[in-house]
């Protein structure tokens, strides 16, 4: 772990984002609220929020920093749902590595809560992809 003890508490902020591909009717029974296992974008959004709160347990080095915010945010395609993480702080370090684990926490809840309708006869995913799993931006300074 870097030692962040002399650097100074500043405002950060970082945005990362993520896709997953899924078969067109799977993204249709997301929008109109059809997924048996119930509300796929507020699970992912809490889900999305709790990882960016304790990335520092999944994530061997990073550290653990005070989250002052998490915004989360769904896109649509005819065959995708992107996801994007927005995090905040006052700390010592950035907040790039909680906005990833959001985003990927996000995007597993989301695969968790379709799986059924992805599956082919033989139990397997051969349109469902998590990719393009990236940090937007990042912000350091004065909020």
């Amino acid at each position: 772990m870097v030692d962040v003890t002399n650097k100074p508490v500043v405002y950060r902020e970082a945005t990362a984002s993520g896709e997953i591909v899924l078969r067109p009717e799977t993204v249709r029974r997301i929008r109109e609220g059809l997924v048996e296992k119930g509300n796929v974008e507020a699970v992912a959004s809490v889900a999305a929020i709790m990882a960016a709160k304790d990335s520092s347990k999944i994530i061997p080095l990073a550290h653990p920093i005070p989250i002052t915010g998490v915004d989360v945010s769904f896109d649509y395609t005819e065959n995708s749902v992107r996801l994007r993480v927005t995090v905040k702080t006052k700390a010592e370090t950035g907040v790039e590595m909680d906005a990833l684990a959001g985003v990927m926490a996000g995007l597993l809840a989301i695969w968790d809560m379709v799986k059924a309708y992805e599956k082919d006869e033989k139990g397997q995913y051969p349109v469902t992809a998590i990719r393009n799993v990236v940090v937007e931006s990042k912000f350091k300074g004065e909020a």
